[in-house]
């Protein structure tokens, strides 16, 4: 079985690919098989490569970082899609993440940070700094509809916790490590919390327990 993580790397910077190349490559298990300086040209790579992975820029010539999102989650579906830029301005996070981006990360992240990140959407979570979640969480909440106040099961004080911790941004390896249970431990749990809260994804679960006083952050 293969564990290695092929990624396609889309910038319109070659300065900037080669820094992100070095970064990836070095983690040990990331191939970085294929570079594109334009949405268009990674389009074409995607078809004709199928990385697990694309790591793309939003500000790319031909084609823009959310119409290759859209493109690729609509013609690729299995190719997990990671966001790199610099910009956080709330009208590119909201389009990206509707578009399907599975992660969102800002340039001044860390080595670190970038491997663990492609590394968390190659498994199927979803991967966002701590200034995008923040984003994320408050659009939700606000628009949240009125009324919306349905009885649901409560959860448990180890599913509160588990909550908590997801609320920072930790990936649920993060957070096992944080509780002393295995990640799937934790993906067990965030499953008897999304089928309580009625809701489909962390985001949704940490936006309903915050606005039902559950948690804070």
């Amino acid at each position: 079985m293969n564990d290695r993580i092929r990624v396609l790397l889309a910038d319109d910077h070659a300065v900037v690919r080669r820094g992100i190349r070095q970064f990836l490559e070095d983690a040990g298990d990331i191939d970085v098989i294929a570079e594109a300086d334009d949405g268009a040209e990674a389009l074409r790579l995607i078809e004709a490569h199928r990385p697990d992975v694309a790591v793309l820029d939003i500000r790319m010539p031909e084609v823009t970082g959310v119409e290759a999102t859209q493109r690729i989650k609509g013609h690729f579906p299995g190719v997990r899609v990671l966001i790199l830029t610099s910009y956080d301005d709330d009208p590119y996070v909201f389009a990206l993440l509707q578009a399907g981006a599975d992660g969102y990360v800002l340039k001044t992240a860390s080595g670190d940070e970038l491997v663990r990140a492609v590394r968390t959407v190659h498994r199927g979570e979803s991967a966002l700094s701590p200034q995008i979640a923040s984003k994320v969480v408050r659009q939700a909440i606000s628009g949240r509809p009125a009324g919306a106040s349905e009885q649901v099961e409560n959860l448990t004080d180890r599913e509160l916790d588990v909550l908590r911790l997801a609320a920072r941004g930790l990936t649920n390896r993060a957070i096992g490590h944080e509780l002393s249970i295995s990640h799937r431990t934790v993906q067990g749990h965030l499953q008897s919390i999304y089928g309580k809260l009625n809701v489909s994804s962390r985001t949704e679960a940490v936006t309903e327990a915050l606005r039902r006083g559950w948690i804070v952050v």
